[in-house]
């Protein structure tokens, strides 16, 4: 039996649309067993309990290029991560399952042979690369291939996740972004990422706040975020060091540097209409765990 453990991720961090991932210690679990002539599939909706399930379907992808038969699979899922809440659900169940299949199958695919699997699954490395690697990212395509580097966050840098009892489509959400945009954006989006990763390993949350700012995404999609300038007021009141979109919501992210963060805004969510789940987390610095039980 495999046993594979999987992070959340958040994407995006402000200005590094498409670029930046951080890895979050909320895991999914996913294990799997050859079994008989059947595909067992337990711990997610019945709809999923089939071969459209995309922790299967990406097991599968890599038993194919390994030129493996698989005559039966059990999977279990434990799972953490809200679905389509924007915390990297899908890259955890692809990760899941390529990691999954190239341990239980035998295969001697690289660990960057299977990154650039689950991107090729996946169609972008944003959340990949952190749930792969952990820690904060910064990634790119390159003729086709992923590359990645990883960096550092410091040891005072916490976040709270605002994950609301609501869900915001991907698809929608990148429907709604421009198809063009002014050189003044790109400079004040690419300004700011250089400074925010720097500001994040040494911890200086002034240049953190400042450089979250974004021109390119997320003054659109948070049309789609009920509530989004209640919560926001509501978190920079309270003393959010720093206020962004988690990929593409609805959760809302908050950068801290006391947990004490979530008590002060707990009674000020229960106002709101929509319930707004309170969780304190941290960096993960490992990424996907394999284990041989």
């Amino acid at each position: 039996m495999i046993k594979i453990t999987v992070p959340a991720s958040t994407a995006n961090i402000g200005p590094g649309f498409d670029t930046l991932g951080l890895a979050l210690n909320l895991y999914n679990i996913y294990t799997f067993e050859e079994y008989n002539n059947k595909l067992i599939i337990e711990g997610c909706p019945d709809e999923f309990k089939n071969e459209n399930n995309l922790v299967y379907k990406s097991f599968m992808y890599v038993a194919n290029e390994l030129g493996k038969n698989v005559k039966g699979l059990k999977i279990k899922i434990d799972s953490n991560i809200p679905v389509s809440r924007g915390l990297g659900s899908s890259s955890a169940c692809i990760v899941g399952g390529v990691f999954g299949a190239n341990a239980l199958l035998d295969g001697n695919l690289s660990l960057h042979e299977l990154f650039e699997i689950a991107v090729k699954i996946e169609g972008h490395p944003d959340n990949i690369a952190p749930a792969i690697f952990g820690g904060i990212t910064a990634s790119i395509v390159d003729d086709n291939v992923p590359y990645y580097t990883k960096y550092k966050i410091h040891d005072d840098i916490k976040f709270c996740a605002l994950i609301p009892n609501f869900e915001t489509s991907t698809y929608q959400a990148r429907k709604l972004l421009p198809t063009e945009v002014s050189f003044e954006d790109a400079i004040f989006n690419i300004s700011r990422v250089a400074v925010l990763l720097k500001s994040l390993e040494k911890g200086d949350f002034n240049l953190i706040s400042k450089s979250l700012k974004d021109t390119l995404h997320q003054e659109y999609r948070k049309t789609l975020i009920y509530e989004y300038e209640k919560v926001e007021k509501i978190c920079k009141d309270n003393g959010s060091k720093g206020f962004f979109v988690s990929g593409s919501g609805p959760t809302l992210m908050n950068i801290v540097d006391s947990y004490n963060f979530a008590l002060d805004i707990e009674d000020c969510l229960t106002t709101l209409d929509y319930k707004w789940e309170i969780k304190l987390l941290e960096a993960d610095e490992n990424g996907v765990k394999v284990e041989i039980l």
